[in-house]
């Protein structure tokens, strides 16, 4: 008979060690597999390279960089080629206001488009810069602007689409009026040198070519539009914000009354298939890098998921009602974002793994229990022959043998140490079965018992 014997400290912890390093391997496979790593490396689609959302975009690089995932930064031409990019499958980009699907169309179902906002970063004003005198004229109406030469914003630019709507509500088009797509610092110093008469700006008011000309109050002005309430009604699109007397700089008296300005909104999107860890982390970028005052709102205004062109991500909308994830609160990036991938596959683990756990000892036991009773029962029915006729020689054989193959099958198998007393009973039946047959072979055969 062999009995396993309980295993040393030595044993028990090499055991231990082999058990947690295989669970290790299970659990790495079952998260590669079915709950991915955020990728370390995604790309953003910005906008103009001397503009603000390219500038914003540096930021959030700087911030992803932090915590271990590389940004790259692919500059556009401006929102309407970073949201046909977006369509294309770029995972994060900037969007203009006015270009987004339920702005379009607020009835269309989440289903028709790949894209999810995270929320809005900050307003983009319309900023409209021409000289002194034709400033006055415009604060009526940009009916004058007809005849002349006006700066609209480059091809594939969210300033083109928005400043040619705004031009056309009042009459002017390319066929009465010299319309060029050009903006940026080019576009700024066109109109200084006079060459232009009006140049449509739309960005943040970080914007550098917008600093630029506040700053130039004297050779241009900021065009503020009477109209503009009622140009809301026809653009929805566009909201009013007011750039507020002193704001730019209070010592040079710079605007010198409240400025009027019709304004859309920066959209943070990304594509619907953006791992969520990531969405986390850009929200948490985008609330780093959009939190502070400027000169149109308040601190902690944004970002929000208020008014998003887009359907708002799930990330976003759990992000805006409790904040970070709770892993996120308090440990770093990576650390969180491996815990939690851990905690997802550990959890139903140990749910399976506890119930399992309980009635494996139990199977083992009933196991060994129904093979010692098994042997329990056969030796029980030849007691009975035995007692209660008499055998013949030849059952007397056959049942000599079968004592001999479960003394035989007993002294081999292997039970734990708990079920040693029961084996060694089990022996001891088996031997006061085989006295009995003895003594009723020599009672058949006519001899004296013997002690």
């Amino acid at each position: 008979m062999l009995i396993i014997p309980s295993l040393s400290r030595k044993q028990t912890f090499f055991l231990a060690v082999a058990i947690i390093a295989g669970l290790a391997l299970l659990l790495s496979m079952f998260s590669r597999s079915i709950l991915p790593a955020p990728p370390g490396r995604v790309e953003m689609t910005t906008g103009a390279a001397e503009g603000a959302a390219h500038q914003f975009a540096l930021k959030y690089q700087a911030y992803l960089k932090a915590n271990g995932v590389m940004l790259d930064l692919k500059p556009s031409t401006g929102a309407v080629q970073n949201l046909e990019r977006l369509n294309a499958g770029m995972p994060i980009g900037f969007v203009q206001g006015g270009l987004g699907l339920l702005q379009l169309d607020s009835q269309e179902p989440e289903s028709s488009t790949p894209l999810r906002s995270l929320g809005v970063v900050g307003y983009e004003p319309v900023w409209m810069f021409a000289s002194p005198a034709l400033a006055r004229t415009l604060s009526k109406g940009l009916g004058p602007l007809a005849g002349k030469k006006v700066a609209v914003g480059a091809e594939g630019s969210g300033t083109r689409k928005v400043g040619l709507e705004l031009l056309q509500a009042y009459g002017v088009t390319a066929a009465n009026a010299t319309l060029l797509a050009e903006g940026g610092q080019a576009a700024a110093d066109a109109l200084l040198a006079g060459k232009l008469d009006a140049l449509i700006v739309i960005g943040a008011p970080q914007t550098p070519v917008v600093q630029a000309l506040l700053g130039k109050q004297d050779a241009v002005h900021l065009v503020s539009i009477e109209h503009a309430e009622g140009l809301t009604r026809r653009l929805p699109y566009l909201s009013l914000v007011t750039l507020k007397a002193g704001s730019v700089d209070p010592a040079q008296d710079r605007p010198r009354q409240d400025i009027t300005l019709l304004a859309t909104t920066a959209n943070l999107v990304i594509h619907k298939d953006l791992h969520p860890a990531l969405a986390y982390l850009l929200l948490e970028a985008a609330r780093e890098v959009h939190r502070g005052p400027t000169l149109l709102n308040r601190p902690g205004e944004f970002p929000n998921g208020r008014a998003t062109e887009f359907p708002l991500a799930e990330e976003a909308a759990r992000y805006y009602k409790d904040g970070r994830p709770f892993l996120q609160r308090y440990m770093p990036y990576w650390a969180a974002n491996a815990l939690q991938r851990l905690l997802l596959v550990l959890v139903p683990l140990i749910a399976i793994a506890i119930p399992v756990f309980r009635i494996v000892p139990k199977l083992f036991e009933f196991k060994e229990k129904n093979r010692l009773y098994r042997r329990y029962g056969v030796l029980l029915q030849m007691e009975r022959d035995i007692t209660s006729r008499t055998l013949s020689p030849a059952e007397v054989a056959e049942a000599t043998a079968r004592l001999d193959k479960i003394e035989y099958e007993v002294s081999h198998m292997k039970f734990s140490l708990d079920f040693s007393d029961r084996v060694y009973t089990l022996r001891q039946h088996v031997d006061y079965v085989r006295k009995q047959l003895h003594a009723a072979e020599e009672k058949a055969a006519g001899q004296p018992l013997q002690a």
